[in-house]
């Protein structure tokens, strides 16, 4: 929503909003102060954020108190961060920089809707001169009919009505990209890898289906979201530039944890270890990074069969430089902040089965 410029005003959407209906607090602010009035910690919390005022418990204090916590998430220690910073010149690999080249070049014109501190074309800061918002079609569908994404999704024009708003959405911070998928307004592109294609193509083409198109002809399209060529040794460099993103400070932060976990809880999902079994689709040992097809793991996450992989962090990216695409694997996965980490990685003997697509 362009009308949407303040994180005190974004947080009403999912409260009182209803279109969707999210929390469905719409008439119900009596109720909602009545709950918030009845937790002694937001008692606590609230007459001393709010002192002087009868009844603490308002729609705005409630916005504000959101808003306030919102702000402090911030983060800015990725590898990424680090070497740009001049802290250490290492701290990304020399893929990394070659994809940080790249993702800045007018030949990929990636920093056109993702620039900035924020990797996003949209951001408030003090003494900014001007409001700015920026909205962008990548292509991502091209139907035909009225309209050229699928209803409900349909972005920019929900607000403006203006034919050539259909399928506009502000670009979001690439920041932590790599553990934030799936990926695009609507999650329809599960990989980054998946991500790239979509871009070197210039537009996504479905063949078949309700949503079949080709979304390269899209006539909304972003003049920034142009087909291009990489080698497959650029594609990595960029996915590598991407992955040095993700801030692992930032991620596994307590402070910005659920505080209604007890701490003995917390502790105890970090040091759990599950055991996961896949299958190779590709290996990057430069970057510490293998993508597979695997098993459910019980307890902490799904399946991803084919054609969708799932990448994940390998602790010690030597195990990586014998492994070829096709192998069987199992191996301890664990979490950290919100990457999958991959610890003793063995190569499985016996071929796993195949049933039709699935493997």
């Amino acid at each position: 929503n362009p009308n949407v410029r303040t994180l005190e005003s974004q947080a009403l959407v999912p409260m009182f909003g209803e279109d969707p209906v999210e929390l469905g607090m719409t008439g119900k602010e009596d109720l909602l102060a009545k709950r918030l009035r009845g937790v002694a910690l937001y008692r606590k919390l609230f007459a001393a954020a709010f002192p002087g005022e009868g009844d603490p418990f308002t729609p705005g204090n409630v916005t504000k108190a959101i808003a306030s916590f919102e702000r402090t998430l911030l983060s800015g220690n990725s590898p990424y961060d680090r070497y740009r910073n001049g802290d250490d010149p290492n701290a990304i690999s020399q893929s990394a920089k070659r994809g940080e080249a790249l993702f800045f070049s007018e030949r990929l014109e990636c920093f056109h809707c993702h620039g900035g501190f924020s990797f996003t074309g949209t951001v408030d800061y003090l003494d900014k001169g001007f409001a700015e918002v920026e909205f962008h079609n990548t292509g991502l569908y091209n139907l035909k009919g009225k309209f050229s994404y699928p209803e409900p999704n349909l972005g920019l024009y929900l607000f403006t009505n203006d034919d050539a708003d259909v399928g506009r959405f502000k670009a979001p911070t690439l920041r932590n990209i790599a553990v934030t998928g799936p990926y695009m307004h609507d999650g329809s592109i599960r990989t980054l890898d998946k991500v790239m294609e979509h871009y070197k193509s210039g537009g996504r083409t479905i063949k078949s289906g309700p949503n079949a198109g080709v979304g390269a002809d899209n006539p909304n399209k972003s003049e920034f979201v142009k087909q291009f060529s990489l080698s497959e040794q650029e594609t990595r460099d960029v996915l590598a530039f991407l992955r040095s993103l993700t801030d692992e400070d930032f991620l596994a932060n307590q402070k910005f944890s659920n505080p209604w976990i007890p701490d003995v809880t917390r502790r105890r999902a970090r040091e759990h270890r599950y055991r996961l079994r896949g299958e190779v689709v590709c290996v990057y040992p430069a970057d510490g990074v293998i993508a597979l097809y695997h098993d459910a793991v019980p307890g902490l996450m799904g399946a991803m069969k084919p054609p969708d992989a799932m990448e994940f962090l390998v602790a010690n990216p030597a195990q990586l430089v014998t492994l070829k695409a096709g192998e069987s694997i199992s191996a301890s996965v664990r979490m950290q902040g919100r990457d999958f980490i991959l610890d003793d990685i063995r190569l499985i003997s016996t071929p796993r089965p195949r049933n039709g697509g699935d493997r």
